[in-house]
């Protein structure tokens, strides 16, 4: 998903700025730095932001490390990227209209949103490891966020995993989206 995100990501005269929603241990923010963007690693847990500190450190590179909440985290744009691979489904359903609303706002001209979701399949059981703060989307409401804007890929999955030591599988939805206004 990280690289895909190198390829819609708009040209800029400047540094790419990059927000990671959800950084974790900072893989894919301290990836991006590489690609020598600014970027924002922002994650509710201190200890996965000072993970995502000392990867970054070793690899040569600076990432803003920003603890946050993704139901509430206050972004003032306007940035190029804003990618998110394994925590927007932390957003509570009520929040996530005003939380999106409030991405896109933040999203420069031609900026683009690499969203990953995972949704509810009827044909795959809730993981083992699932949370009591983690909610499901509906198929197709993540795209439905993007409305207005010009959508540059979609991908709809199902896969397999063995978090949590008991191997199970995951439905998600995948949207790429880009700020045409």
């Amino acid at each position: 998903m990280a690289v895909q995100t190198l390829e819609f990501a708009p040209e800029t005269t400047d540094s790419t700025t990059a927000i990671d929603l959800g950084a974790g241990e900072g893989r894919d923010a301290v990836f991006f730095a590489e690609q020598g963007w600014d970027v924002c690693a922002v994650d509710v847990s201190p200890n996965g932001l000072r993970k995502a500190q000392r990867l970054a450190d070793r690899r040569g590179v600076t990432v803003q490390p920003i603890q946050a909440d993704a139901n509430d985290v206050s972004i003032s744009g306007p940035v190029d990227v804003i990618y998110s691979a394994g925590a927007i489904q932390y957003i509570v359903p009520e929040n996530r209209p005003q939380q999106f609303a409030h991405l896109k706002r933040n999203t420069a001209e031609n900026g683009i949103h690499a969203m990953f979701a995972f949704v509810d399949h009827p044909d795959v059981p809730t993981p083992p490891d699932w949370t009591d703060n983690e909610f499901f989307y509906a198929p197709g409401e993540l795209l439905e966020y993007y409305d207005g804007w010009t959508v540059l890929e979609t991908e709809r999955l199902i896969f397999d995993d063995d978090s949590g030591a008991e191997p199970h599988q995951h439905a998600a939805e995948l949207v790429f989206a880009r700020n045409s206004n």
